[in-house]
């Protein structure tokens, strides 16, 4: 059996404290939200980054948050690959008026809950989404 792996990978930096606590936070997560873990990659990097692959990837033009490739077979454990722009994270903290560190945090576990099956693109599942990192947040923040 293979160890669950999670890894920040970081491109751009991202300030992103307690990292051994957040990483046992997301297998947990995880774990509770009914799959299992083989390996998690987490990519963070620049706007121009990840404009290139949603260009060539996704074949959309725009910037976005994040992106997450589910690189497992249907029925296997999670293994992903989750990139995140932390500029795109810094503007939302702005428009938001949330902190970075909890932006980057939603995102984190934003990406993490597209791995355990939630969906954002209708209405009553982008509500849905929102609850379930609201939930986490609290959670992990201790709110």
């Amino acid at each position: 059996m293979t160890i669950p792996t999670i890894q920040f990978n970081f491109l751009t930096a991202a300030n992103l404290k307690d990292r051994t606590r957040l990483k046992k936070f997301i297998g947990k997560m995880i774990k509770k939200e009914g799959r299992q873990l083989a390996e998690l990659q987490y990519i963070f990097c620049s706007d121009a980054y990840l404009l290139g692959i949603n260009q060539e990837y996704l074949k959309h033009d725009f910037f976005t948050d994040i992106i997450t490739f589910d690189l497992a077979e249907k029925g296997q454990s999670i293994n992903a690959e989750i990139y995140i722009s932390v500029d795109r994270v810094r503007d939302n903290a702005a428009n938001y008026n949330s902190s970075f560190r909890k932006e980057l945090h939603r995102v984190i576990f934003h990406g993490a809950l597209h791995l355990c099956g939630y969906k954002d693109k209708k209405p009553k599942d982008a509500r849905l989404m929102r609850q379930m990192e609201d939930k986490w947040l609290n959670e992990y923040f201790g709110a």
